[in-house]
């Protein structure tokens, strides 16, 4: 399935399936059952067995709706937490000039950072100076997954989708730990659409690119990955619990801006895209906001 969550006009958000270009509400799919990305994910497996069952790809691309207008949001706005994994490609350790890491290297994004496709990448001009782009794979948890072994790991997740990591370098290099810089409101786009992981069995194996404006910056493929999502998944769940919901960031290939010469960093008006292959693209504009700080 491909799912979204949306802005419906009442407000508040809602949960959408889509197939060929057209999209409908979960809940004409299958009355009574999930009528948000939350509830999906709390009704566990049987409410996403039950969705896909009832999910009739003919008839949502003959009777769905056009994707045009329609306000789209993160899939999941707020998980219980957004675990990230640094230097995880090759070439992005290249280009940093470190030794690659032994094990998958774990940081934390805070939730309060998701923004949905078409949001505003927003930031105070005196606050940073150096916002930089991080194509990402991000995996969303199904089910609660606790000293998981690695050959079970991928039953745990509920499906992918697209994330930019964004980064404020100066903060990030200057606090010594990364979590500041990288949570800052609106550093973590992340959609359009979350891919449930029977239509993607090996996530190992898809393109993924960033643009700046038509200029495209990053281009790989998550094979090139030293730490698979298996392993990922695993080794996290050896330390904590990742609850139905969580989103994982598996890490961000070469070509980031902060380590090109000259240093290309994100700036006020730039659209960044990601796009990963069989998921889509997730595109966002880029505006200061000089807000000031209080006395």
């Amino acid at each position: 399935m491909r799912l979204i969550s949306y802005r419906p006009a009442h407000g508040g958000e809602a949960l959408g399936v889509t197939a060929r270009g057209r999209w409908m509400p979960s809940q004409e799919l299958l009355p009574n059952g999930p009528a948000t990305m939350g509830a999906l994910v709390a009704g566990g497996q049987v409410a996403i067995d039950a969705l896909r069952a009832a999910c009739d790809t003919d008839r949502i691309a003959a009777d769905g709706r056009g994707l045009e207008g329609l306000e789209l949001l993160a899939p999941v706005a707020r998980p219980g937490k957004v675990v990230a994994i640094g230097r995880n490609y090759r070439e992005h350790v290249d280009e940093e000039g470190v030794d690659a890491p032994p094990a998958p290297l774990i940081f934390a994004k805070w939730p309060s950072a998701i923004v949905g496709p078409g949001a505003e990448i927003r930031w105070d001009p005196a606050l940073t100076s150096q916002v930089d782009y991080e194509a990402e794979l991000a995996v969303v948890i199904g089910r609660r997954a606790r000293h998981i072994n690695e050959p079970d790991a991928l039953d745990h997740v509920l499906g992918y989708t697209c994330l930019n990591d964004v980064s404020a370098r100066d903060l990030q290099f200057g606090d010594g730990q990364w979590v500041r810089g990288k949570s800052l409101d609106t550093f973590c786009p992340m959609g359009p659409v979350l891919v449930t992981a029977d239509e993607i069995p090996d996530p190992q194996d898809l393109d993924i690119e960033c643009r700046v404006g038509d200029q495209v910056v990053q281009q790989a493929n998550t094979s090139l990955m030293y730490f698979g999502v298996a392993t990922i998944v695993s080794y996290c769940s050896r330390a904590f619990t990742l609850d139905p919901g969580d989103v994982i960031a598996t890490g961000t290939p070469g070509g980031v801006g902060i380590f090109r010469h000259p240093p290309l960093l994100l700036a006020d008006g730039d659209e960044v895209s990601v796009e990963i292959e069989r998921i889509g693209r997730l595109t966002n504009t880029c505006r200061w906001d000089s807000i000031g700080v209080p006395a």
